[in-house]
């Protein structure tokens, strides 16, 4: 198997920058890591994460985007600046694995699919879900008919967190909508394609001194149905209730929670099959094999920049997926 030899472009402290480059580092026999580099001073701006970088050369931008051996590159920037180092990586002609959702402007993300799309690179974005097990088998399962016709799907992810982090999300349009609520966006569209209508609402609780959005919520509607997302980071226990319901014609699915950790980074998922057309049975429950967030998408980013696989997010799904999110922080 060739090696992809790859570099990192950023790292942040709210996101996964970190957590992919230590991916990259533990699977040696896929990736050949020729370097990192910090822009916008992230060195000074986020410490704590410098030492997963210990050992690995540091470069410029400009050293990555000018070197003809490195092949692919992770963007991994903090997300307002997100865009902006994956366009520079896309008109470079390398291969691009970025960060979720992208950076704050719609036209330079149309710029950023329309260079990828002429030059045929691989466009791979960091959307965990769909590489978690239960949730790809249930997605597969509903496409296949398994419950009928799809009348809804409800969505959470949530959390509690410190001022420090709500107070950040100010930075985006529609908060919580822009940080974690894409996540759900995107389960959405997999599952029903685009709404005939959307409806947003993004709010301030006030739990801290701040103005940020950090409870948002939006709503879905079909022909045959209404589904719903919400995301908060003023919810007690909200990452143990971040949940996926899945009802159809003939059956549901409820994935609830998500993930639970076992010890990171291995987590697992707990779903529950109804079948039934009993209103009173309570289906049957089950658990997905221990995951970890990352491996398994990373691994096949490598398998799709060596030509081995086709990424089954289309550049135009990618872009759509992107205004969405937009139309869903309004």
């Amino acid at each position: 198997m060739r090696k992809i030899k790859i570099a990192q472009i950023g790292t942040s402290k709210y996101s996964h920058g970190g957590a992919i480059f230590s991916t990259m580092a533990a699977h040696p026999e896929v990736f050949e890591i020729v370097g990192y580099a910090l822009p916008e001073n992230e060195r000074e701006k986020f410490p704590k994460e410098m030492k997963k970088f210990v050992g690995y050369r540091e470069m410029t931008v400009e050293e990555i985007l000018g070197d003809p051996s490195i092949e692919a590159v992770a963007v991994e920037t903090e997300e307002i600046y997100l865009t902006k180092y994956a366009l520079m990586v896309a008109r470079a002609g390398k291969h691009l694995h970025m960060e979720k959702p992208g950076g704050l402007s719609l036209k330079d993300f149309e710029t950023l699919i329309a260079t990828v799309s002429a030059k045929g690179t691989v466009f791979h974005t960091g959307y965990m879900y769909r590489y978690n097990p239960a949730i790809g088998d249930i997605i597969k399962r509903v496409k296949e008919g398994e419950i009928g016709e799809v009348i809804s799907v409800e969505a959470h992810m949530s959390g509690w967190r410190d001022g420090e982090q709500t107070a950040w999300l100010g930075t985006f349009p529609g908060g919580m909508m822009f940080y974690l609520g894409c996540h759900l966006v995107d389960l959405v569209l997999q599952l029903q394609g685009m709404p005939a209508r959307i409806i947003p609402f993004n709010k301030s609780t006030g739990v801290y001194d701040t103005d940020a959005k950090d409870y948002s919520m939006a709503v879905f509607e079909y022909k045959n149905g209404v589904s719903f997302i919400k995301t908060t980071q003023a919810e007690h226990g909200g990452f143990m209730r971040r949940q996926l319901v899945i009802t159809g014609t003939k059956g549901k699915f409820e994935v609830r929670p998500l993930e639970v950790t076992i010890k990171y980074p291995l987590q697992y998922t707990a779903y529950t099959e109804c079948m039934s057309e009993d209103w009173n049975d309570a289906g049957v429950s089950r658990r997905s094999p221990d995951h970890d967030r990352f491996t398994d998408m990373m691994l096949s980013f490598a398998a799709m920049v060596r030509g081995e696989k086709q990424n089954p997010y289309t550049y135009d799904y990618e872009l759509a997926l992107f205004k969405t999110v937009l139309k869903c922080c309004e």
